[in-house]
């Protein structure tokens, strides 16, 4: 299996999917898209993972490989018909590569929150054996408003309706993080972007709260990133 990995910036990586793709034996490719450097063949690759990041999808003046990138997916998805999972940014980009929107997030969400299942999730592939609802690590403050036609909304939260879609029988995103390893609050509160969300939105000091959080829910999201990939994997076989 040869994966492609889009990321948008240095820490935001698989984090704990890592430790499984180790284990399998995967080896993998990542594109630093903010650094200037190109997405490759999409035919030499058979999976295609994209990673999350402090921009947002209009960005496209600062950035304007985000143009290239959704037509990257747009065609990995709809014309290749090949395996997608979408983290954060990635669920946003897919939505609005394929005819979706996306929009402030009247609330931003931020912290450890409650995601639940909907019926169709509960279905669904991805989600086989994890909890109806689960915690999860959100932090965002742009969400998917219309997602595109034909998706399937897998899970949800109060204030975002589309936390989770899945795009065909080949494409699935989530809005919250399914990587968090234990490092991953401390290396994003590093950056500047992420912790201005963060404080103006629980105040000042929220990141060691957050972090705490994180530190007791952790058994719980390596549980369910190691059951996410391996349903993902046996979904795409």
């Amino acid at each position: 299996m040869r994966l492609l990995v889009l990321q948008h910036l240095d820490c935001e990586h698989p984090g704990q999917l890592r430790q499984y793709l180790r284990q399998d034996g995967i080896e993998w490719t990542a594109v630093e898209l903010d650094e200037g450097e190109t997405i490759p063949a999409l035919e030499d690759y058979d999976v295609l993972w994209v990673m999350g990041g402090p921009m947002d999808v209009w960005d496209v003046d600062e950035n304007p490989w985000l143009v290239t990138e959704k037509q990257a997916i747009l065609r990995w998805v709809r014309d290749l018909k090949k395996p997608y999972l979408g983290l954060c940014l990635g669920h946003q980009l897919l939505a609005d590569a394929l005819g979706g929107t996306c929009g402030p997030q009247a609330v931003p969400e931020i912290g450890v929150l409650d995601v639940e299942l909907t019926a169709e999730g509960q279905a669904d592939p991805l989600f086989k054996g994890m909890p109806v609802k689960q915690k999860a690590l959100q932090w965002h403050s742009v969400r998917v408003a219309q997602p595109p036609e034909g998706a399937v909304i897998l899970a949800s939260s109060d204030s975002c309706p589309i936390q989770a879609m899945r795009i065909g029988e080949n494409a699935w995103s989530m809005q919250y993080h399914v990587e968090v390893e234990p490092d991953t609050v401390a290396n994003w509160g590093e950056i500047e972007a992420y912790r201005t969300s963060l404080e103006r939105t629980l105040g000042k000091g929220a990141l060691q709260t957050m972090k705490a959080d994180a530190d007791a829910n952790m058994t719980g999201f390596v549980d369910n990133a190691e059951k996410l990939y391996r349903n993902f994997m046996t979904a795409i076989s």
